[in-house]
């Protein structure tokens, strides 16, 4: 087990990044725009590489890693079934604004127009309130949607989509294609595909250039190609939100199983052997491997888990989030 300090990307074009840093314990936080802090990352933010990936202790990049041992970071069957590939990103992030109407692609897509390996299917674990948009509640042709992207009619995109309130131990899944924005003032832990990928479909109040960068260099035309369009009815979009400490509800629908899971866990239980990234939501206590390793934790920490380390037991008054890849 290896507990992670900060890794938050300079420069994003959303503000953010203090809430993280009170969630985390830190003093003298000062920067603007750091919203997101990239944990247990193997991925770059597009075009910065090395930015965003995770730098092991020893100086290594957890990427590295893994493509040296990958066994024994994430289990046999997880690299007979994956390859050497973590096929997991976590982040904390902090909306210290509202963030852009958007939407990602999925791996079909990423694959045949990006040359990329995977799309990004994402879900939030919701550690403040606010409000989240998420679903088209009317549906709009191509066409129509690029007159609003190139006549930035802000207020008429973020109207096409759902809003919910969401309350601390929410979890929202926001399947690949799906437009969406985070609200304000929203503190969540985000798991998802490990790319960095996204159509940004307004850019007026953001650090951004929206015409050069929203269309992942494809252009808008064929960028929008990657986003569903069709009206979803409101109830239909609310199942993907789910509160698991109520009714033993799962954390996550059966159609996020093919890109990652999440689990909440408390002092006195135990989570099962393999590659995961464990955030500290509350509380205080210890993680103890199987193999008789220990590592003191607190709210706000991070937590990278081989899958040699075995069998994780929580104690004290810690409760934690577990993200995990597939199932091999």
């Amino acid at each position: 087990m290896i507990e992670l300090p900060a890794n938050r990307p300079h420069g994003r074009f959303y503000r953010g990044g203090e809430r993280i840093a009170r969630f985390r314990s830190e003093q003298g936080f000062a920067a603007t725009h750091e919203p997101e802090d990239w944990v247990g990352s193997t991925t770059a933010v597009a075009g910065e590489a090395p930015q965003g990936m995770t730098v092991l202790p020893d100086g290594r990049f957890l990427a590295d890693a893994v493509a040296a041992d990958p066994v024994a970071w994430l289990g046999a069957d997880h690299v007979a079934a994956f390859g050497p590939d973590t096929r997991l990103l976590v982040k904390l992030l902090d909306a210290g604004q509202r963030l852009p109407v958007h939407a990602h692609p999925d791996a079909g897509f990423a694959g045949e127009h990006l040359g990329r390996a995977h799309g990004k299917a994402e879900a939030w674990w919701i550690l403040t309130p606010g409000v989240v948009h998420l679903g088209i509640r009317e549906g709009i042709d191509p066409a129509d949607l690029r007159d609003l992207v190139d006549e930035q009619r802000t207020d008429r995109l973020l109207g096409l989509l759902h809003a919910f309130a969401v309350v601390p131990g929410d979890v929202v899944y926001v399947p690949p294609g799906t437009l969406h924005a985070i609200g304000g003032g929203i503190l969540l832990v985000e798991v998802q595909e490990p790319e960095d990928l996204s159509i940004l479909l307004e850019w007026r109040g953001f650090d951004l250039d929206g015409e050069a960068d929203g269309h992942l260099g494809i252009g808008f035309e064929a960028a929008i190609g990657a986003i569903d369009l069709a009206p979803r009815p409101r109830e239909q979009v609310a199942a993907l939100i789910r509160h698991p400490d109520r009714l033993g509800d799962d954390a996550l629908p059966d159609e996020a199983s093919p890109y990652f899971s999440f689990e909440r866990v408390v002092g006195g239980e135990e989570f099962e052997p393999g590659f995961s990234i464990a955030v500290v939501t509350r509380g205080e206590g210890a993680f103890d491997a199987a193999g008789g390793e220990s590592i003191g934790v607190r709210a706000g920490s991070t937590i990278l888990i081989p899958a040699a380390d075995g069998a994780i037991r929580v104690s004290g008054s810690a409760e934690a989030v577990v993200a995990r890849p597939p199932r091999a």
